[in-house]
């Protein structure tokens, strides 16, 4: 296993100190609308790297929003990194935001959507000239998304941040023993019925939020996909970043991904919560963060993601 080191990367702030960060809003067409997104370049042309960062999961936005918070953790992050020469593109996912006009009833959407909208990017971004790498970076559900998409031959590196480590029914199931064993006794039949590709009808009425009929479909696709199979299939460098403070997303999922894919890179990142954001374990005040746009990301996350991407 390797080791991955934080160092000082003031040859790469050197380079960038005085490009000027330059926006231009690209789109995509999917097929059932479009996709928009924000490509951040600088004026230089030196830099031939390009990352594309994939929002996490719910109604995210390019910037790391929804409609209940307000963090800005993945436009601070695009902000970053053109500092130390790497452009960027982060999208609106689809059905939300710019990108609405590609939002599909409930029950037609598959996790198979997500990963081709990734692909979809990837292939704007291949065909660009003024670019020659491409590193995927995946947030939360975003990871597990990366990780397929990233498959493609034409991404270079992947980057995992608060990525689970486990398939996300697992992750359901732990989750619900923190509730009345009612809630466990009913859920379990029912995930395990999901995860076979079958369908249940006649749900309780209090597990109605979680398994409504209209979700099912898309439970379906979305178990289907185990991240320590899927990071085990990417012969390319790999880099797992996980925070300290995540009460989203726990050291184990960090650990499970590295040992599914034993060239991979792992770094944790001190008082580092789900969003990029110090924090503590505290939930209270870790959950705040989540609403303080004014609040940096970790510069260690930067520093980190800057050197796997130039080395």
């Amino acid at each position: 296993m390797k080791s991955f080191f934080i160092v000082t990367l003031l040859v790469f702030t050197t380079f960038n100190s005085f490009a000027t960060p330059i926006e231009k809003i690209v789109n995509i067409e999917t097929g059932t609308g479009k996709l928009e997104g924000t490509l951040l370049t600088d004026d230089s042309k030196v830099s031939k790297t390009v990352a594309l960062i994939i929002a996490g999961s719910g109604p995210s936005n390019r910037d790391g929003n929804n409609p209940t918070m307000t963090n800005n953790s993945l436009k601070m992050l695009a902000d970053e990194l053109s500092k130390l020469g790497i452009s960027s593109l982060r999208y609106d996912k689809r059905g939300i935001g710019k990108s609405k006009s590609s939002e599909l009833k409930e029950s037609e959407l598959r996790f198979e959507n997500y990963i081709n909208d990734a692909i979809s990017w990837i292939e704007y971004l291949n065909n660009l000239s003024n670019f020659n790498k491409i590193v995927v970076i995946g947030h939360s559900e975003g990871s597990l998304i990366g990780m397929v998409a990233s498959q493609q031959k034409n991404v270079d590196k992947f980057i995992s941040i608060a990525g689970a480590g486990q398939p996300i029914d697992q992750t359901i199931r732990e989750q619900l023993k923190s509730q009345p064993p009612i809630v466990i006794e009913q859920s379990t039949p029912i995930l395990d019925k999901l995860l076979q590709g079958e369908r249940v009808q006649n749900i309780p009425a209090f597990l109605n939020s979680l398994f409504r009929p209209s979700v099912q479909p898309y439970l379906i696709s979305w178990f289907k996909y185990n991240p320590q199979k899927e990071i085990a299939k990417l012969n390319k460098p790999v880099l797992i970043v996980q925070g300290s403070t995540d009460i989203q997303v726990s050291l184990m999922d960090a650990d499970k991904l590295e040992a599914a894919n034993i060239k991979a890179d792992k770094v944790v990142i001190q008082k580092m919560n789900h969003i990029f954001k110090e924090a503590t374990l505290d939930r209270q005040s870790n959950f705040q963060t989540y609403n303080q746009p004014e609040l940096p990301i970790k510069p260690e996350l930067v520093e980190v993601i800057g050197e796997f991407v130039h080395n």
